[in-house]
């Protein structure tokens, strides 16, 4: 199918390299697939756990576990869905070219972005005078040396390579993302591997775009927010280290971001992509053999045994739940504040109690956020400057098409899917559960979200092609967010003529 459509499409449209992404990815879905087969999951840590159970990736992607330039080696200790694990790599950063900022507050007081990475580093890692410690993917090194502003910067004696160092940290489900079980951050790392459709470098403005949603929030706005939805938040970013060339230009490559980890090993916490994606069970019913199941599936199982009731009532009865609990807070973000967040499956996070019911969430990601140019006074007077260094502002209608797709498509359509592909329940009860939830949600009071208007209201709806825009050759990164990706229009399944 790949050869053909890179056959049939027209000479501009062409990436030139689909055709090997595409085996790229199936040759490494399928050792994924095999190697969890040929062994128990014994990760204790249930937030790492999760993160690094989404074996199958993106459903609607053509390419989502193509990694271009990793050779089988690296894979093993790079991948989450390996169970990889690698110390980091560390530079030491003359104060003359160091760039950072920092909204990290401990018992009121600022904590700067070079004395977490120091902690983060441990004592083991000696560091010369009049630097800074700036961790960096063991992939990514090998990069830099290739690159003439960071070689310069290294022969010049401003970086110094100090080598790996420190305890094991683990890739989380966008592989650049690294966790370490009971540190207090996640760590952000630049990776120029192409993964899906973008090579995952961080953007200055994304850095800064993290540290000002914190800042953001701590001006009252997410007391408030957390008044009405305590048990939803953002996984705030605030804080960045980076490096300057010696004219103050930006050296990609060496950004890393530092992020709050409020979880614990005990967190029963998933994104939606891993909860709802199928992968290696065993099955005691059917003697031992290996089938494919979501997590989603066997808790719905698992709930409609203990209670007596058929997996169709548990499943709308979980869906209504999780749109209060996760979808409800995102929405009211986007109302009272003009800020709408990129929630797709995988940037979502759902908390599960003992039972395996849905009881809040949480936002993650410093490039998913939307701020409404409607929105742009009210968010300036809250802090100064807001959005112009990040450029986060966007035109609302780019912000309705994007929201619809992220938040409505991606995120809540496909969980319908789930519910239905994997024969949960009747999608068409699902949508009738939705259709309720979002015209109480357009009806409440005070400033409420455009879209749950435009989902009940709307005949087609804009959704993103991955397919097309991996045709395009187009990173999602680069150029305006108007034009990152294509979109095509499709019919609205929640619209009743």
């Amino acid at each position: 199918v790949a050869e053909l459509l890179e056959r049939e499409s027209p000479t501009e449209a062409r990436d030139g390299d689909l055709l090997e992404r595409v085996g790229d990815s199936a040759r490494r879905t399928a050792l994924f697939l095999a190697e969890r087969r040929a062994r128990a999951d014994e990760q204790p840590d249930r937030f790492l756990a999760a993160e690094q159970s989404l074996v199958l990736g993106h459903p609607l992607h053509p390419t989502p576990k193509s990694r271009e330039g990793l050779t089988e080696a690296e894979a093993r200790a790079y991948s989450p869905e390996l169970g990889g694990s690698f110390p980091l790599h560390w530079l030491a950063v003359d104060r003359s070219v160091l760039a950072q900022d920092s909204a990290w507050h401990e018992d009121g007081a600022p904590v700067p972005a070079e004395q977490l990475t120091a902690r983060l580093a441990g004592p083991g890692l000696r560091l010369p005078e009049g630097t800074v410690a700036l961790p960096v993917h063991p992939w990514q090194i090998r990069e830099l040396r290739r690159r003439p502003e960071a070689a310069a910067l290294l022969d010049a004696g401003a970086l110094r390579d100090l080598g790996p160092s420190g305890d094991p940290w683990y890739p989380t489900s966008s592989v650049r993302t690294v966790y370490r079980p009971g540190a207090p951050a996640m760590l952000k790392l630049s990776l120029g591997l192409r993964i899906t459709n973008s090579r995952r470098e961080n953007l200055r403005k994304e850095l800064a775009r993290g540290a000002e949603v914190h800042r953001l929030l701590r001006t009252g706005l997410g007391a408030r927010w957390q008044g009405a939805h305590p048990g939803f938040d953002i996984v705030r970013d605030p804080a960045w280290l980076a490096v300057d060339g010696r004219d103050g230009t930006p050296v990609t490559g060496l950004d890393v971001m530092i992020r709050d980890n409020p979880f614990t090993p005990d967190d029963d916490v998933t994104c939606v992509a891993g909860l709802v994606s199928p992968r290696p069970a065993g099955d005691a019913r059917t003697g031992g053999r290996l089938g494919m199941r979501s997590r989603l599936g066997e808790l719905v199982t698992r709930i409609a045994g203990r209670e007596g009731r058929t997996r169709g009532a548990v499943s709308a009865e979980w869906f209504a739940r999780y749109l209060q609990r996760v979808v409800a807070p995102v929405l009211w973000l986007d109302g009272h504040a003009g800020i709408a967040l990129e929630a797709h499956q995988q940037n979502t996070l759902v908390l599960l109690d003992a039972d395996g019911w849905p009881t809040g969430g949480r936002y993650r990601d410093n490039q998913g956020y939307y701020f409404r140019t409607s929105h742009r006074d009210a968010l300036q007077a809250r802090l100064p400057g807001a959005g112009e260094a990040s450029d986060t502002f966007v035109a609302d209608a780019v912000t309705d098409e994007r929201f619809a797709y992220y938040l409505g498509i991606n995120n809540i359509l496909g969980l319908i899917g789930a519910f239905g592909s994997q024969r949960l329940a009747d999608e068409r009860l699902l949508l009738t559960v939705l259709r309720r939830f979002l015209a109480d949600q357009a009806a409440g009071p005070g400033p409420v979200s455009p879209l749950p208007g435009l989902l009940l209201d709307s005949p087609v709806l804009r959704c993103k092609a991955n397919l097309l825009t991996r045709l395009h050759g187009l990173d999602e990164l680069v150029g305006p967010v108007d034009t990152q990706s294509v979109y095509v229009t499709i019919a609205n399944p929640l619209h009743i003529p």
